[in-house]
């Protein structure tokens, strides 16, 4: 398998401290590599979405390490990090968190904008992404004039612009019907299968389906890990 894209060591979060201490996540150890999705599952308050915040550098865990494409989290000024989420992380929300006053092409350039590339190269890199996901004629369009899994899929072109190596998803179909859902996993799995590495927030089975390994959590702990081998097992989960 390839170097890992992202890598997880030692990984523990608590919030506060003494007696009324809670610990989100505890000693987590996590490799993604390029190629790979994987599908994080678990129970509300499991300690999924920390996970996330933690793996995208958003939040920065109590102890423990993140290295994304070999650069280590802990040791990042405040601008590198920054930077490293604009060029290299995609994050993929089930709220879309998509900005109202700017169009379906503005919001999905936008991390490349303030990264300071050149217009022309962001523009071609806006179209580029916008016809990943099938919306190449939306571009004008604001986001009350999108639908639900329009919006979502502005937000997967957000994500993988510009080649982003690591995609983030917390939930990304929770608000969609089935059939726009799986249209939503399959974008997601095409850039993976692209080269990118992958972490899959769900509760569903189905979605989870679509990664090549499932991970559970319980208690902010690793319980359960299982590899999909087999390309005819995933394909029959998925159908």
């Amino acid at each position: 398998m390839s170097e890992a894209i992202l890598r997880l060591v030692g990984v523990s979060q608590q919030y506060g401290a003494g007696e009324l201490a809670v610990s989100a996540l505890s000693g987590i150890d996590l490799e993604v590599a390029p190629g790979e999705l994987v599908a994080v599952m678990g129970a509300s308050g499991s300690g999924k979405s920390t996970l996330l915040s933690i793996a995208g550098g958003l939040q920065t865990p109590t102890s423990g390490e993140v290295v994304i494409d070999g650069e280590h989290l802990s040791t990042a000024k405040p601008d590198q990090l920054s930077a490293l989420r604009r060029r290299s992380v995609g994050f993929v929300f089930q709220d879309y968190n998509l900005i109202p006053t700017l169009t379906a092409m503005e919001n999905v350039t936008l991390p490349m904008e303030l990264d300071g590339v050149s217009r022309r190269t962001v523009r071609r890199a806006g179209r580029d992404a916008l016809s990943m996901v099938g919306l190449a004629e939306r571009g004008d369009a604001y986001p009350d004039d999108l639908s639900g899994g329009q919006q979502q899929r502005i937000a997967i072109a957000r994500a993988i612009i510009g080649g982003r190596r690591l995609i983030l998803a917390d939930e990304p179909t929770g608000a969609l019907d089935s059939v726009t859902g799986e249209q939503v996993m399959k974008t997601i799995r095409n850039r993976i299968d692209a080269g990118a590495a992958g972490i899959l927030v769900t509760h569903d089975p189905r979605h989870a389906a679509w990664a090549d390994r499932i991970v559970c959590l319980r208690d902010g702990r690793i319980i359960d890990e299982s590899r999909r081998d087999s390309a005819e097992t995933i394909l029959a989960a998925r159908t």
